[in-house]
């Protein structure tokens, strides 16, 4: 494969749980479709909900370690390694970007890949090539920080470089946890049904201010996301593919009741 300066989609992929990475389920099969569907870009920024930070940061490693951040799994996905290398000069350029949006960033020199990043890129990009960096969150910030902060990264669309956001579209790990302990139905719990079904509308209609506002306009938000990391990563991905991208959903899925799967990729 070679890696192309063709202007490239963004991705707000649903991770789903760890254990995705060695039991797909309808989400991995998508990534796995995804990746070869795609120009193969000449490197990856991904936001994770899973490193949180007060100011916005990028992984500045060369070769970024793979972290296993969770616990109480299968020995065999503590195994799995994911050995992209790293793009220092990228991480600076992110930097540079946000700064030109007024926004301070920095570099983490040590920070490795966790599970958000490599999960879905191990079956997007199984040879583990594609150099990458991940971004962090900033809950403390809101959603609107988000939507600029991914506003900020449009050009790299421009420059080969894929954006993804890794998040949730719903994670209530709550009701997720203890649907498991009492064998709920399978069948998705309601109200995530009903917020994801609300997201895919707002997106498609390009509706930034309900998308901003959606603890307070969504049906059952606070419930969907009991805190906001998990959502936040749908705004890097959304604003960096432009306020006329053409939006297309690439998963309509759910883990168990609770964690609706959908995903999105703007064009």
């Amino acid at each position: 494969m070679t890696s192309t300066a063709e202007r490239l989609p963004t991705l707000f992929l649903s991770h789903g749980s760890p254990m995705q990475a060695i039991e797909p389920g309808v989400a991995g099969r998508t990534w796995q479709a995804l990746g070869p569907s795609l120009p193969t870009p000449r490197a990856i920024v991904i936001a994770s909900a899973h490193w949180e930070t007060a100011l916005p940061m990028a992984t500045g490693s060369a070769h970024p370690q793979t972290i296993h951040d969770f616990g109480g799994f299968p020995r065999a996905l503590y195994e799995i390694r994911y050995p992209a290398p790293g793009a220092p000069a990228l991480a600076a350029r992110v930097t540079v970007l946000l700064k030109e949006a007024g926004m301070t960033g920095g570099i983490d020199g040590t920070r490795g890949l966790d599970h958000g990043a490599w999960v879905p890129l191990r079956w997007m990009y199984p040879d583990a090539r594609i150099p990458v960096v991940e971004i962090a969150v900033q809950p403390a910030r809101g959603t609107a920080h988000h939507l600029a902060l991914g506003r900020a990264l449009e050009p790299l669309r421009d420059e080969g470089v894929l954006v993804i956001g890794s998040g949730h579209t719903t994670h209530n790990l709550r009701d997720f946890m203890m649907d498991r302990r009492t064998g709920a139905a399978a069948e998705p719990a309601p109200y995530a049904v009903a917020f994801a079904s609300w997201v895919g509308e707002r997106l498609a209609a390009h509706d930034d201010d309900a998308l901003v506002s959606y603890r307070e306009l969504a049906p059952d938000a606070v419930r969907a996301h009991p805190t906001d990391e998990h959502f936040l990563p749908l705004f890097v991905a959304y604003g960096a593919g432009g306020t006329a991208s053409r939006v297309e959903q690439i998963v309509e899925g759910y883990e168990g009741r609770a964690l609706a799967l959908h995903s999105w990729m703007f064009h």
